[in-house]
C-alpha cells in the first residue's frame, strides 16, 4: 500500500497556491524530509516543534500554538526538530537531521560541539580588510560541503575597500562550486542579493568571525533591528563579540535566519569528504601521481609537485590542504584509536632505546 504524505505537506504544495498564510510550523522550515519520518497519529499526538535557542538549562522551542521551554537535551542543537511529548517533556523525540554543522570543541578533551542543524544555506561572511583569510574561508566551505549545505561567500565592507575585485577573485579560487558576493550589509542590498537563497521555508545561517557584519545582515533581512551590532577595532580590524548565542529568527521574506557568535577557532572533525570537495583540483591531480600513497614532497612522478613547478598550482594551497587533512584525521580519530597509536608509538620508542642500549 502506497503511503499518502499529503496530510503532512503545506496546502500550497498540494494545490499549487501560494496566496495563503503559512502556519508557524511551515514558517519555521517544516519540510517533507521531516514529515516522512512520522505518522499521522504522531503528528497529532506529538506536534513537531523546532529548537530556536539553546540555554544552559533549557531548550526554547516554537511550533503551531507552542512557545515554551523544554528540559535540556545534550543531543539537540539550534535548528533541530522535536516531537513534543506533552506528558513527558524530556522524552520529546529528536527527528533525523537534514544537515548538521559541528566542530571540535575548544580545549584538550576533543569533544564535538554541535553548532546548528537543518540549515539549507550557509552564508560564510568575511570582510574586505585584514579579516579576510583564505585558509579560514576554506575551513568554513569544507564544513558546509561535509554537511551537504549550500555555501555562499559574502564579502562585507566593500564600500570601505578600494579594490574589491582583489578579494572577490581570491575568494573564487577556493571552489568553482561556491558563489561569491561582495555586499554592503546595510540597507536593502542584502534582501535583494540574497533573495535567491532566502525563500519561504528555507533556513539560512551566517557564519564567520566577530565584527564581519553577521548581525547587521540579519537585521537587514528582517527589516528592523533584531540583533545588537558593534564596530570593529580600527587598529587591526578585529571584531567585538556582539552575538553571544545562536538563535533562529523568522524574517518577512519567509525564511528562517540563524545568527551565530564569531568563532575564534574552527577545528574540523568528521569532514574528510568536505575537505576533499574544497580541494577537488588537488584530489584530481593526486590521482595522476605515480605512487598511490604519494606525499607530494620529493617522490618521483608527483603530478602535484609538477603542477607547482609549472606555475599551475600555488604551493600554499597544497600546504593548507595537507594541514586540514592532518587536523581532520587527528580530530576524527576515536579516543581508543588514539590510545592504540600512543601505545604503538611507545613500543617503537622503547624498542629503539633497547636496541641502542644493547649496542652501547
Amino acid at each position: 500500500m502506497t503511503r499518502d504524505y499529503s496530510a503532512f505537506l503545506p496546502p500550497d504544495m498540494k494545490t499549487g497556491r501560494s496566496d495563503r498564510l503559512h502556519s508557524t510550523r511551515e514558517k519555521l522550515g517544516w519540510q517533507p524530509f521531516f514529515a516522512q519520518q512520522i505518522s499521522v497519529e504522531e503528528l497529532t499526538e506529538t506536534p513537531p516543534v523546532r529548537v530556536v535557542e539553546v540555554h544552559r538549562n533549557a531548550l526554547h522551542v516554537l511550533g503551531d500554538g507552542v512557545d515554551m521551554s523544554l528540559p535540556p537535551n545534550p543531543e539537540a542543537t539550534v535548528g533541530d526538530w522535536l516531537l513534543l511529548n506533552g506528558d513527558r517533556l524530556h522524552q520529546s523525540r529528536l527527528l533525523q537531521r537534514k544537515s548538521l554543522i559541528k566542530r571540535r570543541a575548544p580545549g584538550s578533551d576533543r569533544q564535538v560541539q554541535l553548532i546548528a542543524a537543518n540549515i539549507d544555506t550557509a552564508f560564510i561572511v568575511s570582510s574586505c580588510n585584514q579579516d579576510f583569510n583564505i585558509a579560514r574561508l576554506e575551513r568554513y566551505v569544507a564544513l558546509a560541503f561535509e554537511a551537504e549545505i549550500t555555501p555562499v561567500i559574502l564579502l562585507t565592507k566593500a564600500d570601505l575597500c578600494e579594490n574589491v575585485e582583489e578579494f572577490t577573485d581570491a575568494a573564487r579560487t577556493i571552489s568553482e562550486e561556491v558563489a561569491v558576493q561582495a555586499i554592503d550589509a546595510r540597507g536593502d542590498a542584502p534582501r535583494e542579493k540574497l533573495a535567491a537563497w532566502c525563500k519561504p521555508g528555507k533556513t539560512v545561517a551566517f557564519l564567520g568571525s566577530s565584527g564581519v557584519g553577521k548581525s547587521t545582515l540579519t537585521n537587514a533581512l528582517s527589516g528592523h533591528p533584531l540583533m545588537e551590532t558593534n564596530t570593529i577595532r580600527e587598529d587591526d580590524a578585529k571584531g567585538r563579540h556582539t552575538t553571544t548565542r545562536r538563535q533562529l529568527h523568522i524574517v518577512p521574506s519567509g525564511c528562517v535566519v540563524l545568527d551565530t557568535p564569531g568563532m575564534r577557532e574552527l577545528q574540523l572533525t568528521d569532514a574528510a569528504s568536505g575537505i576533499d570537495d574544497v580541494f577537488a583540483d588537488l584530489r584530481d591531480l593526486s590521482a595522476r601521481c605515480r605512487f598511490r600513497d604519494c606525499q607530494h614532497v620529493t617522490e618521483p612522478g608527483c603530478a602535484v609537485r609538477q603542477a607547482i613547478d609549472d606555475g599551475i598550482l600555488d604551493a600554499r594551497r597544497l600546504q593548507r590542504w595537507q594541514k586540514l587533512q592532518a587536523e581532520e584525521a587527528f580530530n576524527s580519530s576515536t579516543l581508543a584509536e588514539r590510545k592504540m597509536k600512543d601505545r604503538q608509538f611507545g613500543k617503537t620508542v622503547r624498542a629503539i632505546m633497547k636496541h641502542h642500549h644493547k649496542r652501547g
